[in-house]
Parts: structure tokens; sequence; C-alpha cells
């Protein structure tokens, strides 16, 4: 069987930037004669630093917003048993062995005083909801972690506990950390309490006697409270966004399964903007076993970011990455169709119109006609601000029966869909709807030359019939984002911009606003 010319895209790739790839060129130069070594070595920076930057465009940007950071930093908060570090703070030891400030006649008075109390310490305590909100610096983030605590102390004057309830706040700055000792990262800083924010008031009203100690109690518990919270807390807090902060890192870094190949994304770089944690992705695209075949990390134009208009988080994908995944999906493929069996009433039409142009032609299609269609390439994706568009290129061949060697005439289709994206839950799915031939060309005939157009209904029909529903259904089983789920949401929703992709939560799938023991 003759499968005849094919019609053929070509698209140039680009080598990806590296460091390394300065360092080369400059290793490879030597100063001339009119620029000394000083020029020579900053144009060597220059270059340098232009490379790294032209390799650090991001493909993919995850936008999370204060929401998510609060709710991620709250299960760490959890996971690091913050509440109960909070219950075995050593209040009785530590205004023990500070009194008075080390005044030895006030040291002597709260020393009389203690020896009223047989213990004290951290009966309940709970971490109220936390607070995100950009600092005076716009490149840092202020996370306030309200503490709400009740403790109590025992003493021979009273046979119950006298209660007191104590507040104060945890402030601490996110910034990144550009030291050179590795990449920028974000890290966790500057953790102290605010002094407005610390109040420490009696729960019940006792004796004359009862309350007077208990008021030089609390006096004494004003003082220590923010140190005990600065060297027994604040490690803690650091070590729980250390925890978040690499769980995020691990989460965009889970691969994205496309049929037989798999998308990955590394870290960038982050960044702090207003209210929000940035992280910007680079791509690659991996076959099936393990070798990268296309780097994303030089894309030519910035991705560009919406804003979150109130979402807990977005996902933004550059067009070039949501192209390759599609072309992953759908690579070139050929159909072999018995028409009249498959589809008798095209078959009947698709001879009624040969018959036009050739009638001795039109005669020779048996019942085992075939029609054969061949995808050439992979479909070009364009995208628009809220629309796509799906281009490809097919070669569609009619022979007479099944026994033909040779087919009656091949034409070469230039055909475009639309591309619609929907979700199902945290699956992206895309859907080609309908398909037009915008352009078909006469590639070779064996029944003279024709006019191709006088077949373009027709042709039309036989592809919307045979190649959409396969290309649908290979579409349809979806891809899988689990950035959604791991962020704590059910579902998600899809847009387009411009230049890119954006997934943003559908639904809230589960909440930990508050840490209570």
């Amino acid at each position: 069987m003759n499968h005849g010319p094919a019609l053929g895209l070509s698209a140039s790739r680009s080598s990806v930037l590296t460091p390394g790839l300065a360092s080369s060129t400059c290793s490879s130069l030597t100063p001339g004669k009119m620029a000394g070594p000083w020029t020579f070595t900053l144009l060597c920076g220059l270059l340098a630093t232009t490379l790294i930057q032209a390799t650090l465009s991001p493909t993919a940007v995850l936008v999370l917003g204060p929401k998510v950071i609060k709710e991620k930093l709250t299960q760490e908060l959890k996971d690091h048993n913050a509440t109960s570090i909070l219950q075995q703070l050593p209040l009785l030891g530590t205004i023990q062995e500070q009194p008075a400030g080390g005044i030895p006649v006030l040291g002597s008075v709260v020393n009389t005083i203690l020896k009223y109390v047989i213990w004290l310490k951290v009966t309940t305590a709970n971490i109220l909801q936390l607070q995100v909100k950009p600092s005076a610096n716009d490149k840092e983030l202020l996370v306030k972690i309200p503490l709400d605590m009740v403790a109590g102390f025992n003493t021979p004057l009273v046979k119950t506990i006298v209660e007191f309830h104590m507040e104060t706040e945890a402030q601490a700055i996110v910034r990144m950390d550009t030291s050179a000792s590795g990449p920028t990262r974000l890290v966790l800083s500057d953790c102290a309490t605010s002094d407005e924010s610390l109040r420490v008031q009696l729960l019940h009203k006792f004796s004359f006697l009862v309350n007077t100690l208990a008021k030089e109690v609390m006096n004494l518990l004003v003082p220590a409270l923010p140190n005990l919270v600065k060297n027994q807390l604040c490690p803690v807090i650091k070590a729980s966004f250390n925890g978040m902060y690499a769980d995020l890192l691990q989460l965009v870094k889970v691969p994205i399964s496309l049929s037989t190949d798999r998308l990955e994304f590394d870290l960038l770089s982050p960044a702090i903007k207003g209210d929000t944690i940035q992280l910007y992705l680079g791509a690659k695209l991996l076959d099936s076993q393990g070798k990268v075949t296309k780097w994303f990390n030089n894309s030519a134009a910035s991705l560009a970011v919406p804003s979150l208009d109130n979402a807990p988080f977005s996902f933004i994908v550059s067009q070039d990455v949501v192209k390759a995944a599609m072309a992953a999906m759908l690579p070139p493929e050929e159909f072999i169709v018995l028409l009249d069996s498959v589809l008798p009433e095209i078959a009947r039409r698709l001879k009624s119109s040969i018959g036009l142009i050739n009638e001795k032609a039109a005669d020779k299609l048996g019942s085992t006609q075939i029609v054969k269609i061949l995808t050439q390439d992979t479909p070009e994706f364009f995208m628009d601000q809220g629309h796509a568009r799906v281009a490809q290129l097919i070669v569609l061949e009619v022979f007479a029966s099944s026994e033909a060697l040779r087919p009656l005439f091949t034409l070469g289709i230039e055909a475009s869909s639309e591309a619609q994206f929907y979700t199902k839950g945290d699956e992206l799915i895309l859907n080609l709807n309908n398909i037009s031939s915008d352009r078909i060309q006469l590639m070779n005939s064996g029944i003279g030359w024709f006019q191709p157009d006088v077949l373009k209904n027709i042709i039309t029909e036989i592809i919307l019939s045979v190649l959409l529903p396969n290309q649908n259904g290979k579409l349809r089983s979806g891809v899988p984002v689990s950035v959604v789920k791991a962020l704590g949401f059910k579902a998600a929703e899809s847009s387009l911009t411009k230049d890119g992709l954006v997934l943003t939560p559908a639904s809230l799938w589960k909440s930990s606003s508050t840490v209570s023991q």
C-alpha cells in the first residue's frame, strides 16, 4: 500500500543556556591588546550573569496566598507538637533563676513569695489563627502567631489551683536568603513576641492574701514569658517553616504523567510579592526511559503572573509547556478505516462526491474501501486570552478496496479545532471541539487532477467522525495535578491568559486554622 508523500512541520530547538557555558566561553578567550584584565573580567562577569538570567526564565509559577501559607504552617506546628512545647514551659524555674533582676532586697521578697508556690505550669495551650501579611519591606512577609494559654499554680493557702489567662503573640519575618552557601531559599527569622500583645490576668477571685500572691506571680511572669517563647517556641516555629518549605519543594517536583512520557518541574528561585510566596519553576519533558527530551527553562518571553483575586493559590503554566504536554498525549498516528463497514452513510456520500470528479473511479469503490488518515508530526497549540486552538496537518488517502496497492488520491489537510480545558477533581482535561478543514491540497492523484475543495465537506466529516473521537479519547484520561490535593483542595478550575494556563482551587477540602491541646 502506497503511503504517499507527507506534509511536515519543522521546528528549531534552542539550546539551554547554563552558567557553565559562560565559564567555558570566557576560558576560551584571552584579553586583547586594547582591553586590560579588569575589562576582560567585567565582560566575563556580565556574560555569566546574562546567561544565568536567561536560564532562570520560569515556565511555571506556583503562587501561594496567605490562606495556604497559614494552613500549611499551622499543620506543621501541629506536627512539631508546638502546643506541647508551650505546656512544658519551665515557668517556675525561670522566675526562680532570675528573681527581681538580681537586686538582693527584692530577690529576698520574691523568694519569700515563691515559697508559697508548690508548682507552676501551663495547663492549657492553644495557637490561634495565624496571620500572614506583607511586612514594611515588600520582599518580606510578617507572620503573626497568637498564643493563648491557661497557667496555674498550687499553694497551701488555698485548696484549689489558682489559674490565670496568658495571651501573647509570636512574630517572625519570612525573607529570601541569598547567602553564597547555596541556592536562594526562603527562611524564617527574627522570631520574638510583641510587648503590646502580652496580657496576663487572674481567672477567678480568691481571698485577699491569695489574690495578692497571684498578682505577684503574674508580675514575675510578664518579663519571663517573652524570653521563654523566644527560647522554647521560636526554634519550633522555625523548624515548622523549614518543614513547610521542604514539603513545597517536594510538591512541585512530583512528576506529572503524560501517557508514556512525564513532565517534571524544578525550583529556579522563590520570591515574595505582597502577601504571597511565588515559586518560579523550570520544566522538562522526559520519555518512558527517563531521558530528557525537552527543556523549558529558557523561555523567550517572561510568564505573566495574574493576581490571585482572593484565590488561595494559583498554578500558572506557560503555553510552551501546555503545548508539549498535549503533543506527548497526541503523538503522530495512523488510522485505517473500512469506511463502508464503520460509517456506511459517509461511505455512500464519499462515493457520490468522487463520482462528480471521476465516475469510473467512483465505480471502483467497493464494500472494502479504505480511508487512511495519518497525522503529521504533533499538533500545534495556540493560546490567546480566554481561547485556545489546535492546528494539525493531516494526510488522507482513499483506497478503492483493501486489496488496492495505490490510493485513488492523497490529500494534505490543514485542520484546526477549538481547544477547551475543563477539570474533573484534580485532573486537567483537554477536549477538542469540532474540526474544520482550513486548507486542502491535492498531493497526488490516480484519477486525474481535480480541485480538492469539491470534497471539503465530506472530508471534514470523515475527519470529524474518525480522528476527533480517537484524539479526545486519549485526552480524556486527563493530566493529574497533584498540587491541588496536596494543598488541601478537592478540585481545580482552569482559565487561560494570553501566554499560559492558570489553575486555581474550586473547593476547600480541609482546614486546620488553630492548634489546640
